[in-house]
């Protein structure tokens, strides 16, 4: 690893300004638990570490139950699913959550990093997707918003100009009848990288018959996630039953973009999508259902 230095801004005003005047010499540090890792591996360099972790607006975690989450990009995994009142407001998230590293990685590694790493196999960028997420970004020329879905740019890249620092992400609160699930599938523990992973969120009507909307997102199967836009839609008004679950996920199918490497093959991947798009539907169900 390259020496590099290091600055700890105690203000979001802080780090735009060191940010904007550093350019691509300066790097965001959240958790750490990849940029590190590419750092001492060679992959990728930084003059200029600049940690958020000691920005107060970016550790808050606010909830409640008409304004929805506000997550702070610098909290860790674990807060979030040791909280139980989030816990039982957004159970798909926190099947993400869980899942992302083991129990010393999610004391560091944060869903805001998550986000901004933009890696194609993320696990929680699906379920933030389909939860209906937003960016709340902060940089010189003031504060924006932006969809969860426009934010990953490319592999490793994301939608963040010069200067800008993602402060939080926000969920809109859950309603009656909503439900939300993420699943992936992995080799072997060993090899903890989504081969697929599909997040799914549905709002039923009053019945529990019936789709109001749904929302489809899916990871490791395009240069970004994927949100399966088509594929959520199409269940709009239907009616919940096999046939209506089917269609919808071969239009994620045909949302994917796989290629074939050594963690799976084109033919896997789509078949993968399709499976864990019903499974996940399914469970988005019986959630909605208050199973």
């Amino acid at each position: 690893m390259e020496p590099f230095d290091y600055l700890s801004p105690s203000s979001i005003e802080e780090a735009v300004k060191t940010l904007a005047s550093k350019g691509d010499q300066a790097r965001i540090m959240a958790g750490g638990t990849d940029m590190l890792v590419q750092m001492r591996a060679g992959r990728r360099t930084a003059p200029l570490v600049v940690d958020i972790k000691e920005i107060p607006d970016l550790n808050v975690v606010s909830y409640d139950a008409t304004n929805g989450l506000t997550l702070g990009a610098a909290v860790p995994c674990y807060k979030i699913y040791q909280d139980e009142t989030l816990s039982a407001a957004y159970p798909g998230l926190m099947d993400a959550a869980f899942l992302i590293g083991g129990i010393q990685i999610q004391g560091r590694a944060t869903i805001g990093g998550n986000i901004c790493n933009a890696a194609p196999s993320g696990d929680s960028i699906p379920v933030v997707i389909a939860l209906g997420g937003v960016c709340n970004i902060a940089g010189p020329n003031g504060t924006r918003q932006l969809p969860v879905e426009e934010m990953c740019t490319a592999p490793g890249r994301n939608a963040l100009a010069d200067g800008e620092i993602l402060v939080s992400v926000s969920i809109p609160a859950p309603q009656a009848k909503s439900g939300a699930s993420y699943l992936r599938f992995i080799p072997r523990n060993e090899m903890d990288i989504a081969v697929v992973g599909v997040g799914t969120s549905v709002q039923l009507d009053a019945s529990g018959q019936n789709f109001v909307s749904a929302r489809i997102s899916l990871a490791s199967v395009a240069p970004t996630p994927v949100f399966a836009k088509e594929a959520g839609d199409s269940l709009a008004g239907k009616p919940v039953n096999e046939e209506t679950i089917q269609a919808a996920s071969e239009l994620a199918q045909a949302a994917a973009k796989p290629i074939s490497d050594m963690r799976g093959t084109i033919r896997q991947r789509t078949h993968l999508v399709g499976v864990l798009t019903r499974r996940t539907l399914n469970i988005a169900i019986e959630r909605a259902r208050g199973g």
